[in-house]
């Protein structure tokens, strides 16, 4: 029932907002505020109880318009006009469904959305992953590079002969995240400021790798998805993701992980 109430409430304002906007506008006095409609037809308010009306109409509208073309990402189609016309019957009280036909309606849409979502999301991290894999085939190839045990790989930009940090250490370092195919996901370079943390708080591989680097060093790892966020998705990187990091190693702090926390 409770979607029913909130599917009801959305019909009921955007009617409203549909009606505002057909109505030819009543002559008003000058002091009453207007506002210009989508139509470009001005709008009267006589009241703040007018105003809050119609914006809880726009609001609602809104939400409705986007709750129908998201669907439509996943190849579901909600016509438009089947749904201005549950609007029209649900105020009328002459709903075609059923209080239980619409909970089922609804509860399928919601179900054939989030299976279309997670067939999509299978999809693309599979597609990560075997991208991953061939670009790491061929990075591998590259002169100057090595790989651990863990698969690891790293290319040494600039040696040095300072000291290395243990995993317990707190370093400062300068660095840049990008995606296989060159999308930056982070940088300190950008951000002006070098980054500090504790080397045992981060992703598996640059936990390994920048212990394996000395002060003044500077390192290229592609880490493979298993070390860094797996299978985890975000909106920046995509599950299964190999990522490339440029680090400059430029200070280890001389503190444990415990003290610096």
């Amino acid at each position: 029932m409770k979607s029913i109430f909130k599917v009801s409430l959305l019909a009921a304002t955007v009617m409203l907002a549909v009606g505002c906007q057909k109505e030819e506008p009543k002559a008003e006095p000058a002091a009453q505020e207007q506002v210009q409609a989508e139509t470009g037809k001005a709008v009267h308010f006589k009241t703040e109880d007018d105003k809050a009306a119609y914006a809880i109409g726009v609001s609602f509208a809104t939400y409705l318009s986007t709750s129908i073309e998201k669907p439509a990402e996943f190849g579901i189609e909600l016509k438009k006009e089947l749904v201005l016309k549950g609007i029209e019957e649900s105020f009328a009280g002459k709903e075609t469904l059923s209080e239980d036909e619409i909970r089922a309606a609804l509860e399928g849409l919601d179900k054939r959305v989030a299976e279309t979502m997670q067939q999509q999301a299978v999809e693309k991290a599979a597609a990560a992953q075997k991208a991953g894999d061939d670009f790491r085939a061929e990075f591998e190839k590259q002169e100057g590079v090595t790989k651990t045990e863990s698969g690891l790989l790293y290319q040494v930009e600039t040696a040095a002969t300072g000291d290395q940090p243990k995993e317990t250490d707190t370093v400062e370092v300068h660095y840049k995240g990008t995606l296989i195919d060159g999308t930056q996901f982070d940088s300190s370079y950008e951000r002006g400021q070098p980054a500090t943390f504790p080397l045992n708080r981060v992703i598996p591989g640059w936990t390994e790798g920048v212990q394996l680097m000395q002060v003044g060093s500077k390192y290229k790892f592609v880490i493979p998805p298993e070390l860094a966020y797996g299978e985890q998705d975000t909106p920046t990187i995509p599950a299964n993701s190999t990522l490339v990091f440029e680090v400059e190693l430029l200070k280890i702090d001389g503190e444990s992980a415990e003290a610096a926390q």
